[in-house]
């Protein structure tokens, strides 16, 4: 057996070659099965196959995407849970998951924290997924699972911008990536968010964006800031403008969500559903052959404001999501009542929210320190007199 790609290793269940179970887990989510439906759809393989004819037992990795999109678990957590399953996987030696217990799996999560020196979340994570494997995958449940330590993770103050430091860092950015932070930080979104964008969820009338799908698969309504309102018209334009070159040239198509392309088949073409921000650069469906335009990668967004952030010269850590921070602060600032920033941020609790009242006039903001009152004119060096 080639050890070259994991792709390729084989995990046995048992003696009999028709139950082994290889582990498929490749970088990009592929495979539209559930476990159910997997597992129904191996039992209609048995009654159809011929006599004698060998089966094919679905892989481990194809069983663990299958309990993912059961579930309905976002495309990154998806592709995060396969990679610790295979980091697992290989840190004992190919071994089969089925037969490793509770040593083994501490043990690895003992090697995140001590050898790799991973965050309490990472760690978090690595072991959510590997419950995942065991529980949802395997079908196993053993009473270990609930014996295993999370990592507690530290409490982190957000790092938040003041208000001259978001307009310096905003006089250095140009074009599409400066008209996207200032939507981070006059509406609060994500920097995703603002990426998957459509047409149809910005509303001009009323000075709304509704946001969809955000984080937890939640729907929400933010503001739209009236001083970006005419750039945004006019972007939004350009890219009508952009969206009929397109269709005249037999593209235009986007990506729809889940099953919508099936009810919907000429939904993929329509204006609403175009995307705010599209990429430059069309590509050609595999499975459909459609010409279609995903829309702007994040990565464009993050790199300008590294950029400008450096240029402006502040001596903070700030990225797109520092935005965010500084939209919930600035409004806490300002007297806005935290259960409307709360439904702004799309926080399921208030308590994530309360994070950004260390800036109010509370706490180390709201006093006076005592050198200041007890030496607040500044202080005569003796050696300096005559």
């Amino acid at each position: 057996m080639s050890h070259s790609d994991v792709n390729d290793a084989i995990i046995p269940h048992e003696r009999s070659p028709q139950r082994a179970c290889r582990l498929d887990l490749p970088r990009i989510n592929r495979g539209w099965l559930v476990r159910e439906a997997g597992e129904r759809e191996y039992r209609r393989t048995i009654a159809h196959a011929a006599p004698g004819s060998p089966v094919r037992t679905p892989r481990l990795g194809e069983r663990a995407r299958t309990a993912m999109r059961l579930k309905h678990l976002s495309p990154r957590t998806e592709e995060a849970y396969l990679g610790w399953m295979r980091r697992y996987y290989e840190f004992h030696r190919r071994k089969d998951p089925a037969t490793l217990g509770a040593a083994h799996l501490t043990a690895f999560l003992s090697s995140l924290a001590t050898q790799r020196r991973v965050a309490a979340s990472t760690q978090n994570q690595a072991l959510a997924a590997l419950l995942f494997l065991y529980r949802a995958v395997l079908g196993q449940e053993f009473p270990w699972l609930d014996d295993l330590v999370r990592a507690k993770g530290p409490e982190r103050l957000p790092i938040v911008l003041a208000r001259d430091e978001v307009r310096a860092v905003m006089s250095h950015m140009h074009g599409v990536p400066r008209l996207m932070a200032t939507l981070l930080y006059g509406s609060g979104l994500r920097l995703l968010e603002c990426c998957r964008l459509r047409v149809k969820d910005i509303d001009f009338t009323r000075h709304e964006i509704v946001v969809r799908r955000g984080k937890g698969d939640k729907d929400r309504v933010t503001m739209l800031p009236a001083m970006v309102a005419a750039e945004l018209t006019a972007h939004v334009a350009h890219v009508r403008a952009q969206h009929q070159r397109d269709l005249a040239d037999g593209a235009g198509w986007v990506e729809l969500p889940d099953a919508l392309a099936r009810k919907l088949p000429g939904a993929g073409h329509d204006w609403p559903w175009q995307w705010v921000f599209p990429a430059t650069r069309a590509y050609v469906d595999r499975e459909t052959g459609q010409r279609r335009r995903h829309h702007l990668h994040e990565t464009v967004v993050q790199q300008a404001v590294r950029r400008a952030v450096l240029t402006s010269g502040i001596a903070k850590r700030a990225t797109c999501h520092t935005f965010r921070h500084s939209f919930a602060t600035h409004l806490l600032e300002d007297g806005s009542d935290i259960r409307t920033v709360q439904e702004l941020l799309g926080h399921k609790d208030v308590a994530t929210t309360m994070i950004y009242t260390h800036v109010l006039n509370r706490g180390p903001g709201g006093v006076r320190s005592p050198a200041d009152r007890l030496l607040g004119a500044p202080l005569r060096d003796p050696r300096s007199d005559p």
